[in-house]
């Protein structure tokens, strides 16, 4: 799927509409910058997911996050 494909612009009021692979159901993701901590959140139907932003961030490059036993910290790329 072209980036271009991808109606919505990823908030809450205004999510990005996907399709499963199989073409079945839409999911509704969106960043939830509001939520304590903040939250990548993903709608299929009834069925609420919310993830932490920080790894998601990490894992599309737009954060540098510390792995240390604790008191780990984050720095926006």
């Amino acid at each position: 799927m072209a980036v271009n494909d991808v109606e919505g612009v990823g908030t809450p009021q205004h999510p990005w509409i996907l399709t499963t692979p199989p073409g079945k159901s839409e999911l509704e993701p969106y960043r939830d910058l509001d939520a304590s901590p903040p939250a990548s959140v993903v709608q299929v139907g009834s069925t609420q997911l919310r993830y932490h932003l920080p790894p998601v961030l990490q894992a599309l490059g737009l954060a540098e996050v510390e792995h240390n036993a604790r008191n780990n910290r984050m720095r926006a790329l």
